[in-house]
């Protein structure tokens, strides 16, 4: 039996640090790591992963919330335009629920969420020799030190969504 996947796309940090948390999760089935465009003010490239992911085992609404935990979505700062805090939508439906998801979850911040909803344009992939780069090589000392605290917190605030066997360490 097929199962339905649902994509989304996600920006916010490096994407290095996106691809691996991600990847990390139970009912994710593909990221793809690299530069997402939208439209008007946001139709350069900005750095994101695009998500397929079965909503019946992993909800959208814990997918935002992950991506808004794990990257600064309530600062701006001088490098917005390469890591644009953003849930890209592919329909006008997906537009609507994430509009609401971002609402329900700012109850949670202090701060406001700066984090866009913008439509989904283009998409160009990385190099290959920089794609599923953490995994790759989890010693790396940037996966360390800027990968590893996003993991952790996968582990310990979303235990029933993290692949505990995939991330290896708790």
């Amino acid at each position: 039996m097929l199962k339905k996947l649902t994509t989304i796309a996600l920006g916010g940090g490096c994407h290095w640090c996106t691809e691996a948390v991600f990847q990390s999760l139970i009912g994710v089935h593909d990221v793809k790591q690299g530069w997402v465009q939208s439209t008007e003010v946001n139709n350069t490239f900005s750095e994101a992963v695009i998500v397929q992911f079965d909503a019946s085992i992993i909800p959208l609404k814990v997918l935002v919330e992950i991506h808004l935990r794990t990257h600064k979505s309530t600062v701006q700062h001088s490098m917005r335009k390469k890591y644009r805090s953003a849930v890209y939508f592919y329909n006008p439906s997906q537009e609507k629920e994430v509009v609401n998801i971002l609402s329900a979850l700012q109850t949670n911040f202090k701060d406001s969420i700066i984090t866009q909803v913008l439509p989904f344009v283009s998409f160009k992939a990385s190099r290959e020799e920089i794609t599923n780069y953490y995994y790759s090589n989890p010693k790396k000392p940037f996966c360390e030190q800027f990968i590893n605290p996003k993991l952790k917190l996968l582990l310990r605030e979303f235990s029933e969504y993290a692949n505990s066997d995939l991330i290896g360490f708790s």
